[in-house]
């Protein structure tokens, strides 16, 4: 059983940057189907970055060109880059992990494991 832990939100202002880590430990994951998601107030939880073991990757239309999402299989860590942060990006953003060799794809369907989530506030 793989544990997920996501690391790097906070309170940032419009335009800003950060950089989110999901350490996994307890097995690899350099071949699983890697995702954020993210959950807003009152929102349901939506998919936002997917990455495969191919490091293909797949994004949320609304999110494509400011996220990026990458991995480090040596350090078995999932990152997410965003850039130009806007107030509407505000949520509670998770990792999750999905099945071995599965292609890039958004959606809950696709996973099945996640980390307890960490919160990112950004001010208008």
């Amino acid at each position: 059983q793989v544990q997920l832990v996501e690391s790097g939100g906070g309170l940032v202002q419009t335009g800003d940057s950060l950089r989110l880590s999901c350490a996994a430990t307890g097995r690899s994951i350099d071949t699983n189907l890697m995702g954020w998601f993210r959950q807003a107030p009152g929102k349901e939880r939506e998919s936002v970055a997917a990455i495969d073991w191919r490091d293909t990757t797949s994004y949320l239309d609304s999110v494509t060109g400011r996220f990026t999402i990458s991995r480090d299989n040596f350090k078995n860590t999932l990152y997410l880059q965003i850039n130009s942060l806007k107030p509407e990006d505000t949520a509670v953003y998770y990792c999750a992990v999905g099945a071995i060799g599965t292609p890039a794809a958004l959606g809950l369907n696709f996973f099945d494991s996640w980390g307890q989530g960490t919160q990112v506030t950004v001010s208008s």
